[in-house]
């Protein structure tokens, strides 16, 4: 599960994205004219390979409580859809 306490800080997404993985889950966190768009996605491929009905985005506010929001988002997202994450692993 993502820390908000050790996760980068919000400055970061000023200036790219930022990717990572979890046991099967995929994220990407970038700033959009919106905000924080969050998208999360099943293993193996990177998000540009991974077609976008594999995909689930939310958008939430460019700062350090959207950052957190996010954050909590994600984890939510990665208990939800356990079983997606784990058939990902296998294949």
């Amino acid at each position: 599960m993502l820390n908000k306490e050790t996760f980068v800080p919000i400055q970061f997404f000023k200036k790219e994205a930022y990717t990572g993985s979890m046991n099967g889950m995929r994220y990407r966190i970038n700033k959009e004219e919106e905000g924080l768009l969050v998208t999360v996605y099943p293993q193996p491929y990177c998000y540009e390979a991974t077609p976008d009905e594999k995909k689930t985005k939310a958008v939430f506010p460019f700062s350090e409580e959207g950052r957190e929001q996010a954050l909590e988002w994600i984890n939510e997202q990665f208990t939800e859809k356990q079983d997606l994450w784990t058939a990902a692993i296998r294949k």
